[in-house]
């Protein structure tokens, strides 16, 4: 006797959003990336198809970064040095997506200026064809300083600027008004801040498909069940057809994950923790597909024998069993 799998009607659906822009479509970019769509809870191909699987993207520096781990600088090396060699290096190791992140000094201790954020990304965008991510140190102030100028520098590449929150997100968005950009709106773990900062930058304009929405997250061990929860009822939101939650989803489990002790130490630590590298990869690695399964779309990563592995992972995921 056959058994009947029940399934769930939702009436909303996750909008879709498309990164990057070829040059039929004013851009400089080799092909776009294009996330969002889904109509069910992640990879329940039974009820719906999934129809953008979810992505990865490389963070990469302005320059050789101060606070990353020594595994990270060794398996990058000399391209660290360069951003555009590190992107280039970045798009051979399988990333979708390229997020360059700037730095608050240069490598002399100087502040990054505008002039030189401008060179940087427009060396980035003539070393790779993946569309680009372009996020500021992470102080409101600076962000502004460096994105708007960048946001002019590229128009029409469609590329993604961060980080939108609710201290800046006016002078962001108004950035990527003038100049066919997207942006990344990052709040605290919380749907209602979420929606509200969603709600601030679409009341300002900016059309829904241009909007990503990060709702941050914790590393494995460190909060990522309550990030898990924040991004699952988000999605629930989304497909019961609350408007305002139905924005696809980015992450940064790279960031979270190399910040984490497990990662970090290599030395006197308990000989049950294992191999320094090898814990650190799967803490990265693990991190990220609990984030996918939670509903992210785009998963932010730093090593490059974790992008293998999550790529691995999301192609296993995307495969629709056959049903008897």
């Amino acid at each position: 006797m056959p058994v009947e799998i029940p399934k769930d009607q939702w009436p909303g659906e996750v909008r879709t959003v498309t990164i990057g822009a070829t040059a039929e479509e004013g851009g400089t970019r080799s092909r776009v990336v294009t996330v969002g769509g889904e109509k069910t809870l992640p990879f329940m191909h039974f009820e719906a198809e999934t129809p953008n699987p979810p992505v990865v993207a490389i963070e990469i520096k302005d320059r050789r970064p101060d606070d990353w781990s020594p595994l990270l600088l060794d398996v990058w090396g000399d391209v660290a040095n360069d951003p555009a060699a590190w992107a280039k290096a970045a798009e051979e190791a399988g990333a979708d997506l390229i997020e360059l992140m700037f730095s608050l000094t240069d490598a002399e201790g100087n502040p990054i200026t505008p002039e030189s954020a401008v060179t940087t990304v427009r060396a980035v965008l003539e070393a790779t064809g993946l569309p680009l991510l372009v996020f500021g140190p992470g102080q409101a102030e600076v962000d502004n300083e460096l994105l708007v100028p960048v946001a002019e520098a590229t128009k029409g590449e469609r590329i993604v600027l961060g980080i939108c929150e609710d201290k800046n997100y006016r002078t962001i968005v108004a950035a990527a008004l003038a100049n066919d950009h997207l942006v990344s709106a990052r709040t605290p773990m919380d749907v209602n801040l979420a929606k509200q900062l969603n709600i601030l930058i679409t009341d300002m304009g900016l059309p829904p498909d241009r909007v990503l929405m990060d709702p941050t997250t914790g590393a494995l061990g460190y909060g990522i069940e309550y990030g898990y929860s924040v991004m699952e009822r988000l999605r629930l939101a989304a497909l019961q057809g609350d408007a305002m939650t139905q924005f696809p989803m980015i992450v940064t489990p790279g960031f979270e994950a190399w910040k984490a002790k497990e990662s970090k130490v290599g030395e006197g630590v308990p000989e049950s923790w294992g191999d320094w590298e090898g814990r650190a990869i799967n803490w990265e690695t693990l991190t990220a597909i609990t984030l996918i399964e939670a509903g992210a779309d785009i998963v932010v990563l730093r090593h490059p024998e974790s992008v293998r592995r999550i790529k691995a992972a999301i192609e296993e995921l995307m495969t629709v069993p056959e049903m008897a």
